[in-house]
C-alpha cells in the first residue's frame, strides 16, 4: 500500500491570518509569491517553485524549482512537482481572495487533478473541496454547507442538512445549493456524475 504523503501548500492569494499546526505534514512548500509570508513567520519550506521575480533573498537550504512557463499557472506547476514526488494529499492555503480569476483558475486545477490527488482548500471562513461521489463529513453541526456544481451535477442526495436534497440535479445558472445548514454533526453527500464543490463554513 502506498504511503499517504500530506502536503501543506501555500499559494499567493489571501494569506492565512494564522498558520495551522504543521507537525502533521510530510512536506511544506509554497509558490514563490508566498515565500515571504513563510519567512516572516519563521517557517522554512522544503521547497518553493516559481519564476522568483518577487524574492529578494532565499535561504540556501531550500530546494527551488524554476518554473517560468507562462502556459500554466503557478498552482498547476507546483502540483506537477508534488505528483512527481509521490504526494497524495494536499492542504492548500491562499487559493482564494485577491483577484477572483485566480480563484476560479484554482478550482479548475482541482478538477484537472481530481483523479490523481486529494486536495482540500482552507481559507478564513472554513474549507472546501471537490467531492467524490460519496462523501461523509464530520464536525459539521450548525455550519453552513454550500454545494456548487461545475457546471452540471446529477442525482444529488444529502443527509444531515436543514434542506435535504433528494435526487436533485444542480446546474450553474439554474439551481445550486448555497447557504444550507448542517443539523447533524455528521453529514453525507452523494452524487452520480459531475464536478461538485462542497464548502464548509463556520
Amino acid at each position: 500500500m502506498m504511503k499517504t504523503t500530506r502536503v501543506f501548500l501555500l499559494l499567493n492569494g489571501k494569506l492565512p491570518q494564522k498558520i495551522p499546526n504543521l507537525s502533521g505534514y510530510d512536506i511544506i512548500c509554497a509558490t514563490d509569491g508566498a515565500y515571504n509570508y513563510l519567512k516572516e513567520n519563521n517557517i522554512v519550506p522544503d521547497f518553493i517553485a516559481g519564476d522568483f521575480d518577487s524574492i529578494k533573498s532565499l535561504a540556501q537550504n531550500i530546494e527551488t524549482f524554476h518554473t517560468p512557463n507562462q502556459n500554466f499557472t503557478d498552482f498547476d506547476k507546483i502540483v506537477e512537482i508534488l505528483i512527481q514526488k509521490g504526494c497524495t494529499e494536499i492542504d492548500v492555503f491562499g487559493a482564494s481572495g485577491k483577484e477572483q480569476d485566480h480563484f476560479i483558475g484554482n478550482l479548475s486545477t482541482a478538477i484537472h487533478y481530481k483523479n490523481r490527488l486529494k486536495m482540500t482548500f482552507y481559507d478564513a471562513h472554513g474549507y472546501y473541496f471537490l467531492a467524490e461521489q460519496k462523501v461523509n463529513i464530520t464536525n459539521c453541526l450548525h455550519k453552513t454547507i454550500s454545494l456548487i456544481p461545475m457546471s452540471f451535477v446529477s442525482e444529488v442526495y444529502t443527509e444531515g442538512l436543514e434542506y435535504e436534497l433528494v435526487n436533485e440535479h444542480l446546474e450553474m445558472g439554474k439551481k445550486i445549493g448555497t447557504r444550507n445548514k448542517a443539523i447533524k454533526n455528521n453529514i453525507s453527500i452523494n452524487h452520480t456524475n459531475g464536478n461538485l464543490f462542497v464548502f464548509v463554513n463556520d
